[in-house]
């Protein structure tokens, strides 16, 4: 288990978990939590070993966001500066991570804590959990580019209404509209991320790692652009070693044993 103060951060067969541990507060962001999550991305950015990374919190909630106590001056403050060296640092890094990122949403996830697990790969959560655009509540708009992802997902009618309105997603609803994968009873929602994080973790790395570059990058694309991409990314995995293994393993009727080359 790591040193830092608010998150706990361990790497096992590798697969790294980030536990955002400020239970008391919602796990809501000091800066104290921006150093050390920055901390921690980087680590995993840097570590070519592994295969899977799990994001989730402790206690009762995933993140209510950022800890408007730290907000709190009569002096007027630049947001703009503290979003830049915060949030939007890391989640650049995030963006860099090239291993699946599952976010396992166990609770709440308000404002900027929404928007970071929908910036994950796969985002799973406890039935009991909720997704709330809660930045109209207190005059902000959203951050962590939650104007960018949230149409995309589930599309723009959808997405100005609930963040206009703040109005809490369950996360039975996130998962009918598209804006999460799955959701579990609150009871078989452990059983249910192990069971995910496991078989991610079993992939083949590259091949997973150049797929979520494909399709960040068809946002931007033309029609004709992606498949050209498509191409050229396929000329270079049927020259891999997995490519070669799962080729053998599906004609010997086995399990395949990916390395990530």
């Amino acid at each position: 288990m790591s040193e830092f103060q608010t998150i706990n951060f361990t790497v096992e067969n590798s697969i790294a978990t980030i536990e955002l541990n400020r239970p008391d507060k919602l796990n809501s962001f000091s800066k104290t939590m921006h150093d050390e999550f920055y901390t921690v991305l980087k680590q995993i950015a840097r570590d070519d070993d592994l295969r899977c990374v799990v994001i989730t919190g402790a206690g009762r909630g995933f993140c209510a966001g950022q800890d408007l106590g730290e907000r709190k001056t009569d002096k007027p403050m630049d947001l703009g500066s503290t979003l830049e060296k915060g949030y939007n640092t890391n989640l650049r890094i995030l963006k860099t991570i090239r291993v699946p990122i599952i976010c396992a949403v166990n609770g709440v996830a308000a404002g900027a804590g929404a928007n970071i697990a929908l910036n994950c790969d796969i985002v799973v959560a406890t039935e009991s959990a909720s997704f709330i655009q809660s930045f109209s509540q207190v005059g902000l708009v959203p951050d962590c580019n939650g104007t960018w992802i949230l149409p995309k997902l589930i599309g723009l009618a959808r997405a100005k209404a609930i963040t206009l309105l703040a109005e809490p997603v369950t996360a039975r609803k996130a998962v009918d509209w598209g804006m999460i994968y799955a959701c579990f009873s609150d009871d078989e929602f452990q059983q249910g991320v192990e069971k995910l994080v496991n078989k991610i973790a079993q992939r083949p790395t590259l091949a997973m790692a150049n797929t979520k570059e494909l399709m960040e990058k068809s946002y931007a694309y033309s029609y004709d652009q992606q498949l050209d991409a498509e191409r050229d990314v396929q000329r270079l995995m049927g020259l891999t070693h997995d490519f070669k293994e799962g080729v053998e393993a599906f004609s010997e009727k086995r399990k395949p044993e990916f390395k990530g080359c």
